[in-house]
């Protein structure tokens, strides 16, 4: 099984990579967000210090829901979905296997970037370190919980705006989570461990409730 699994990941990996995959897309996509920003609100560096945390994360959720929707879309169009179903792995498991190739090729390059995008916006040492951090733990909630998604559009048009309109309000939380967990780290007015810490949390249960909820949705559409 084990076997089975790692080998799933390195297919997504590789058909990612080899493709171009959605981690150039969303570095680009996270920059061209980032870059906006200061057109819209003015070139002061002290208010795009003050809001640089909240337009990292929003540019980084919204760049993560880039390819959601070809996590089971392809396989579902070239009938590997199939034999997906009938492998003698759990469906939750290899539904978890594919979530982890997709972050590592899309939410990953997410978090490398968020540093050197922050320097842009003004933000300080402290700040580039905490939106770093609260991404690197905050990041894999959204492409789990973006898995439900996923598996719901397998089978409809136009997938990838379903996907976006279901997921997004499942993120909420995590932005209002890593946008606090920042500012504490900031200001000091709030302890940074408790935002953190529930930003973790939201990821473990992502991690869980994604990949089950994903397999479940895939048995109905396919039966």
């Amino acid at each position: 099984m084990i076997a089975a699994l790692r080998a799933i990941l390195a297919r997504d990996l590789t058909l990612a990579f080899r493709v171009g995959g959605g981690g150039g897309i969303g570095v680009v996509f996270f920059l061209a967000v980032v870059t906006i920003v200061p057109f819209a609100v003015g070139p002061e560096l002290p208010l795009l210090a003050r809001i640089g945390p909240a337009v990292l994360w929003i540019g980084a959720l919204l760049a993560s829901l880039l390819g959601l929707d070809r996590i089971f879309a392809a396989d579902h169009e070239d009938g590997n979905l199939d034999l997906l179903l009938m492998a003698p792995v759990p469906l939750e498991l290899i539904a978890a296997m594919k979530g982890a190739a997709h972050w590592i090729t899309t939410g990953l390059p997410l978090v490398v970037a968020a540093p050197l995008l922050g320097l842009l916006l003004g933000l300080e040492p402290k700040a580039l370190a905490a939106v770093t951090a609260t991404l690197l733990v905050g990041t894999p909630a959204l492409t789990f919980l973006g898995l439900i998604g996923a598996a719901l559009a397998v089978a409809l048009p136009r997938g990838g705006l379903l996907v976006a309109v279901l997921v997004l309000p499942l993120t909420i939380p995590i932005l209002i989570f890593g946008v606090a967990a920042t500012t504490a780290a900031v200001t000091g007015l709030v302890p940074f461990g408790t935002p953190f810490r529930l930003l973790a949390a939201l990821s473990l249960v992502g991690l869980v409730l994604g990949p089950v909820a994903a397999a479940a949705a895939i048995r109905v559409i396919r039966d």
